[in-house]
């Protein structure tokens, strides 16, 4: 058995140690790619959200390294993500592409169907050495948000932003290749003394935060790397989702300390009370808590035609107006234009610059 999972941000790099840990054979598919998008786009529905069509492209390129079986995630809800794995098996099926499919539904609504997805796919392992893989696991997916945290933060402070890349760059290459925490908090200090030690500029910069739907936020090919183009436009970026965050909650209960959405939700009422599936909720609530924090503006991502955050958009304007932050939404798919995605960002930048400068005024 010759395991593959799509690519979403630097996920790979938390599955890929969870697998190997368990002593699991992996495939891991090139990184996404136009040819990818080719793919995607030639065999999946036309309305078919971007992941969707990603996450094909991914399976394929896979395929043809030599993978037979698809680890894919499972959902609840109205959001179409739940059909993900069913509408890609029959797709593979028709191409006659032979791959099994294991569906991982999630931990918290579907725990019995996990246990016995896990079970069949690790074997007679036991339960204690499986608990330590995904514990380090867990320390993986800790240590990539730190890094990626510290450089949305210094990208558009330091003089020489390609530098700090290649450093982010070196240090998730040795996060992949850790092989104990005590590498992995290594690696982390190694990387913060290397930034530490770049020349940066002062003064105060403005920030943004980015909301959205989960997959959009995290995979810089879904999104056109927004957070890069942010960042180099002089912006600071912050997430409101990071993926140790969306392990905390969903699979660890919210047990450990770790900044998650809970509080957002409370913060989504009045304008949205309720779930409306995917990320939804959680994006009018981020908004809102951006505002509260004085943030400049809001960018909001989201595949094209997704429902969740169709409603999530509706419910922006009333934020905006309450709380007076401007907010830019992106629907994204292969249609997108980079260039119209740039003069848009570059635009915004403009507005929310000239609108903290007037506010600026207004107080002296």
């Amino acid at each position: 058995m010759k395991i593959t999972y799509p690519h979403m941000g630097n996920l790979y790099i938390v599955i890929r140690a969870l697998l190997t840990s368990l002593g699991l054979d992996l495939v891991l598919p090139p990184p996404t790619s136009n040819r990818t998008v080719e793919l995607g786009v030639r065999y999946a529905p036309e309305f078919a959200c971007f992941p969707l069509k990603l996450n094909l492209g991914n399976f394929l390129e896979a395929r043809e390294l030599g993978a037979d079986t698809i680890l894919m995630a499972g959902g609840v809800g109205p959001c179409r993500f739940g059909y993900y794995a069913q509408v890609q098996r029959e797709i593979l099926r028709d191409l006659g592409v032979s791959m099994e499919m294991v569906v991982l539904e999630p931990p918290d609504t579907h725990w019995s169907e996990l246990k016995d997805k896990i079970r069949w796919l690790v074997g007679d392992r036991s339960w204690w050495e499986i608990i330590k893989a995904i514990r380090f696991a867990w320390y993986k997916a800790r240590a990539v948000d730190l890094v990626e945290a510290r450089v949305l933060y210094l990208r558009p402070r330091v003089f020489e932003p390609f530098e700090l890349e290649s450093g982010y760059r070196e240090a998730l290459r040795k996060i992949d290749q850790a092989a104990s925490k005590r590498e992995l908090d290594s690696v982390v200090k190694g990387f913060f003394r290397f930034s530490n030690r770049l020349p940066r500029r002062s003064g105060s910069l403005l920030r943004v935060g980015l909301v959205g739907e989960i997959f959009t936020v995290l995979e810089p090919f879904a999104n056109y790397d927004l957070e890069r183009r942010l960042g180099l436009l002089g912006v600071e970026v912050t997430r409101s989702i990071f993926l140790s965050a969306w392990i905390n909650e969903h699979l660890f209960g919210g047990l450990l300390r770790v900044k998650g959405t809970k509080h957002v939700k409370k913060l989504a009422a009045p304008y949205l009370n309720f779930f409306v599936g995917g990320h939804g909720r959680e994006t009018v609530g981020s908004t809102v808590d951006f505002a509260r924090q004085g943030y400049d503006g809001v960018v909001h991502v989201a595949p094209f035609t997704c429902m969740p955050e169709i409603v999530a958009h509706s419910v922006l304007p009333s934020v905006t107006k309450d709380y007076g932050i401007p907010t830019l939404t992106f629907y994204l798919d292969e249609q997108s234009g980079e260039a119209g995605i740039q003069t848009r960002l570059e635009a915004f930048v403009d507005l929310i610059s000239a609108r903290r400068e007037r506010v600026r005024k207004e107080k002296h």
